[in-house]
């Protein structure tokens, strides 16, 4: 009986080890050889296969930065969470969908998504799982971005985030991240809600909407700003109006980017606020410019150049500085900021298409986390990135413009 035992415990440890070990060996191998990409048409394919392979088996992305005994956490349910996994998601959709609206008719992507759909949300449109927090906005943005599917199906879902929105509503009229942290504003939150409030606001008739997606980020660049530079710090406390966490955060820029473009990018040309958005965009661009490193990225601190680069905050600054480059005034500088994130991204693509060394997930306020590893979130914005890249290509001839 104790010899059972013994084996029993001795096999215990060993599988405890091998999910410790198995992943360095699996990245270790992962790196032979990378970055070994030279054409972007070819680089889109492989990035976008993996977007498809992962869209319905999304990675699970650690909430914490143990690398040893990780089977405990998994126990202990705190390896990963439904909030982080939503906008990994939405991410893969976003590029996905843009793969589709870009450049042609893909059954491979479509039946993939309309999987997608189907895990998500009830024949009446309903989430099957309602989530609790206001991150899922941006997977029901994606939603809204799917040229191939009537997003009017999915009303009541796209209904309930709009409630779930207000719910976290503040006394200053601004939307918290959590409710237990309502003292806060998260730069986070502009890239999670404000690009669904304003399409939903615009596609529904609903004012209301687009009114707080303005304010969410007008109030954040008056109390979450770095004067005279234009870097959103982490968060800041709406009572004290003081700001918190590190200015320069590479992600932090990143979600401030992703949901100041979008919304620009979602309001009519007559819209009231499309000037002065388009103002923010501007000063932004100029901004995070400067921090742009030779190889074409962005660090994780962008103040800084001896932090490592980072492929989260290099995807969605490409992105931005992409859509940026539709405004007069800072076109060229734009458009070969973009190119130069592509380049860079390029090069920590691993050969399978797997785009390598993004920050992991951040654990509160200033303390982030120093893994660099895979990231959903990161594919889905090089997908999305790409094919907008194709589309300024083919239809502006950008190549006689920059030279």
């Amino acid at each position: 009986m104790l010899e059972i035992i013994g084996l029993i415990f001795i096999g215990l440890v060993i599988l405890v080890l091998l999910i410790d070990i198995i992943p360095i060996i699996k990245d270790w191998v992962g790196r032979i050889r990378i970055g070994r990409y030279n054409d972007k048409e070819m680089w889109n394919q492989s990035i976008t296969n993996i977007g498809v392979e992962w869209l319905n088996k999304t990675p699970k992305i650690k909430v914490t930065d143990n690398t040893r005994l990780v089977a405990i956490d998994m126990l202990k349910g705190n390896y990963t969470k439904n909030a982080i996994q939503y906008w990994q998601e939405a991410a893969l959709l976003l590029g996905l969908g843009e793969q589709l609206n870009c450049k042609r008719k893909d059954e491979k992507i479509e039946k993939e998504i309309k999987k997608f759909l189907r895990r998500k949300f009830d024949q009446n449109g309903q989430w099957i799982q309602k989530p609790e927090h206001i991150d899922a906005a941006i997977l029901a943005y994606s939603i809204l971005k799917l040229n191939f599917i009537n997003p009017d199906l999915y009303r009541p879902a796209l209904d309930y985030i709009w409630e779930l929105i207000k719910d976290n509503l503040g006394e200053d009229g601004t939307v918290g991240y959590r409710k237990s942290m309502q003292n806060y504003r998260y730069v986070d939150t502009i890239g999670f809600i404000c690009p669904f409030l304003v399409s939903y606001g615009i596609k529904y008739g609903n004012n209301d909407c687009i009114d707080l997606a303005v304010k969410q980020i007008q109030e954040y660049e008056q109390y979450g700003m770095l004067e005279k530079h234009n870097l959103p710090a982490h968060a800041y406390n709406i009572e004290t109006k003081v700001p918190l966490g590190l200015y320069g955060w590479g992600r932090g820029l990143g979600w401030y980017a992703i949901g100041l473009i979008d919304a620009w990018n979602e309001l009519p040309q007559n819209n009231k606020y499309k000037n002065l958005l388009e103002q923010s965009v501007k000063e932004f661009a100029t901004a995070s410019l400067k921090f742009q490193q030779d190889n074409g990225a962005w660090n994780w601190t962008v103040t800084r150049n001896e932090t490592r680069p980072d492929s989260s905050t290099t995807a969605t600054l490409g992105y931005f500085m992409l859509n940026a480059a539709k405004i007069d005034g800072i076109f060229k500088e734009c458009l070969a900021s973009s190119d130069k994130a592509i380049a860079y991204l390029m090069k920590v693509t691993r050969r399978n298409g797997v785009v390598d060394f993004s920050q992991g997930d951040t654990k509160d306020i200033g303390v982030y986390s120093m893994l660099f590893n895979v990231l959903p979130f990161t594919q889905g914005f090089c997908i999305r990135m790409t094919n907008l890249h194709y589309i300024f290509k083919v239809v502006n001839d950008y190549d006689k413009e920059v030279s």
